[in-house]
């Protein structure tokens, strides 16, 4: 056989079998839907602060492996304190493990910029924060965003509480997260019965020890984010769903 056609047919399985892994994995189950948009009222204490999101953006191909593009944003703040607020969180899960592939932070919070890129590699339980060395991590690891998804495919009966060592910086590990009650709950978007839980990560922000925070999940299948309070140094942080967008959906409400 002449070389050139031997490295014309090394070439082609080359390509194709790169291209195997992301067309073959199977797809875990889970309570999304790609193109699902969650919009939030934020309030700071009682007074109107802006505007938070939850989107399925997509399915994109990271390294090699199908991965559900999520993103977490807040805007908004108080004139009063001369403090505005721009977070955006964007995490890639792998479509057939779940685990944390990518994780993006552009945070702009009362003047102060912080951006980190993290690439998480499952496959050798390690992490790496563009600028440093690479980390240890957990061998199914999860970034914040995917914490806020992956609640929701979890069976919420009244009283359990997980222990959750999945966090992919370890020394946050374990997440904990209590059932704590039922309720039915007015938002914008609509009244909900629905299932309140308690999430605890060891480190500041949302889901610290001291803030007390709490969530509100649909009482359904799809476990959407209804509400969510919590405290943190300055007073309360709390959200509330005002529009809904789940495509051929036939889930809770749909107002937009």
């Amino acid at each position: 056989m002449p070389n050139f056609v031997r490295r014309t047919i090394a070439l082609v399985l080359a390509v194709v079998l790169t291209a195997l892994p992301a067309a073959a994995q199977k797809h875990a189950p889970v309570p999304w839907v790609l193109g699902e948009y969650l919009e939030y009222s934020v309030k700071f204490a009682f007074i109107n602060a802006g505007s938070g999101r939850m989107s399925v953006v997509g399915i994109d191909t990271i390294r090699g492996r199908s991965a559900w593009h999520l993103r977490f944003n807040i805007t908004g703040g108080v004139s009063w304190l001369g403090c505005g607020v721009n977070d955006t969180y964007d995490s890639w899960v792998d479509v057939e493990t779940l685990n944390s592939l990518r994780f993006h932070q552009n945070l702009s919070e009362c003047g102060k910029k912080r951006v980190r890129f993290y690439e998480i590699y499952p496959e050798r339980a390690t992490f790496h924060l563009q600028g440093t060395d690479e980390q240890p991590s957990v061998t199914d690891p999860l970034d914040d965003a995917a914490f806020l998804f992956f609640v929701r495919s979890l069976t919420l009966d009244v009283g359990k509480e997980y222990s959750i060592p999945r966090y992919f910086d370890p020394k946050s590990n374990p997440v904990i997260v209590k059932v704590l009650r039922k309720d039915t709950i007015d938002v914008p978007a609509g009244q909900f019965p629905a299932i309140v839980l308690q999430p605890i990560i060891k480190t500041s922000g949302l889901f610290s020890q001291d803030g007390h925070a709490e969530m509100w999940l649909s009482d359904d299948n799809r476990h959407i984010l209804l509400q969510m309070k919590t405290r943190l140094n300055f007073g309360s942080l709390n959200m509330y769903l005002r529009k809904v967008l789940i495509p051929d959906s036939v889930g809770p409400a749909k107002k937009q």
